[in-house]
């Protein structure tokens, strides 16, 4: 079963990601070392498998 879109976003805001906002269902986060990351969709969609691994791969650069 995926993961919902907020789990996704809590794991980014877990890793030290603040959320910059954005345009409709995009949301923008920036690290204080410098890695971005944008997700979108609502909050209760299911994430595609591409997001978790984009998210997955962010988390992993902002701890180097």
């Amino acid at each position: 079963m995926p993961r919902k879109i907020r789990q996704l976003i809590a794991d980014l805001e877990r890793a030290g990601f603040v959320d910059r906002g954005g345009k409709g269902s995009h949301r923008n986060f920036i690290h204080p070392k410098g890695p971005r990351a944008t997700l979108s969709g609502k909050p209760g969609a299911d994430a595609q498998h591409y997001q978790e691994k984009q998210v997955r791969r962010h988390i992993a650069d902002s701890q180097r």
